[in-house]
């Protein structure tokens, strides 16, 4: 979630840098992939009108629907957009493909009508991770349950089903919070992991717990709130943020997140230093750089990105316009417009 309220400086230390608890596991043997292909299912935006081309395939406007005020009695419709975020991630190598599901959107049935208008099934997924428990990720789990007909296993970090709430003044929100007793019984199989996992016969790794060792990704502001010990406390670090990460052969890691909350650059950081691969070829998510508290850190997370030069970078969801645009100025070349229906097809070399 997004909130634009301020951090005082007491608030912010607390929110300082740190290190994961327990020992890392450094480096992960990450078995290169052949390919990589990225669909969003879900987004902040949609925009029917963006091209494809040789490493992107765009959805437009779908097959007619029933609209009498038309002439023809029918228009077209486009893919829904809506605060959350869901991906369905395929990788190869070599003949075998794996899919999985990352995140799930924020309402029961987006990224269902969305993968119906696509014509995408569920048929040949393995597997679903959530980046973390905010329900903007997580709103889509019991359709997507529902929709396999089987039993799902689910990476989670055990901090997700921690009460949360954005303490605003006149408007207070407390989110809904994930309930593991449900999610068992809708039919997945959770696996609570608080350090690195390795999936897929170890070419897909789930970072766990992100390390925090930036001076500026301070994490969320003082209005974010969990409910720990008996009473509401700030939640700088929403613990259990976690991405998925890549390395396609030959061209480097390609990292996608949900939120961001870790700090993308503490994200990739970690990934580098974990898999011992220092490229980054592709970074993918949400970056949460949207609202004043965030401002400060665009710049230097800018900086960070261009060093790094990634070969593709597309923020989505609660990025925030203006990291957009500086994103867009910074990194022309790699940078590429989010959008739901959008599939990112990466190859290695």
């Amino acid at each position: 979630m997004c909130d634009t309220s301020q951090s005082s400086t007491a608030e912010a230390a607390l929110s300082a840098p740190r290190l994961a608890p327990g020992s890392a596991v450094d480096p992960i043997a990450l078995e290169p992939v052949d390919e990589v292909s990225i669909t969003v299912l879900m987004d902040n935006t949609f925009d029917g009108l963006l091209p494809s081309d040789a490493h992107t395939t765009r959805a437009g406007f779908g097959p007619p629907v029933p609209a009498d005020h038309f002439a023809g009695g029918t228009t077209a419709v486009g893919l829904l957009a809506e605060h959350g975020f869901s991906a369905l991630v395929t990788v190869r190598r070599g003949q075998q493909r794996t899919t999985l599901v990352f995140d799930a959107g924020l309402s029961p049935t987006g990224i269902l009508t969305n993968a119906d208008q696509l014509g995408l099934r569920f048929d040949d997924v393995q597997g679903v991770i959530l980046s973390h428990g905010h329900f903007d990720h997580a709103g889509g789990l019991g359709g997507l349950a529902r929709r396999f007909g089987r039993r799902m296993p689910m990476t989670i970090h055990p901090f997700a089903w921690t009460p949360r709430r954005l303490n605003i003044p006149q408007r207070p929100f407390e989110m809904p919070t994930l309930s593991q007793k449900a999610l068992i019984a809708e039919g997945f199989d959770v696996i609570e992991r608080t350090r690195p996992s390795l999936l897929v016969d170890g070419s897909v790794l789930i970072t766990g717990e992100v390390d925090r060792t930036t001076d500026f990704e301070h994490g969320m502001p003082a209005a974010h709130e969990a409910h720990l010990e008996g009473r509401w406390q700030h939640d700088p670090t929403v613990i259990d943020d976690q991405a998925l990460v890549v390395h396609l052969r030959g061209q480097g890691l390609v990292v996608l997140t949900g939120c961001g909350h870790s700090g993308v650059i503490n994200i990739v950081r970690h990934a580098q230093r974990l898999t011992g691969v220092p490229t980054l070829h592709a970074l993918l998510g949400g970056f949460h750089l949207s609202g004043p508290a965030f401002d400060p850190v665009i710049p230097p997370t800018v900086a960070a990105l261009t060093s790094m030069n990634p070969h593709r970078i597309v923020p989505g969801h609660c990025t925030g316009w203006r990291a957009q645009h500086a994103l867009a100025a910074a990194l022309p070349d790699a940078w590429v417009a989010s959008s739901s229906g959008t599939t990112h097809h990466l190859v290695g070399a």
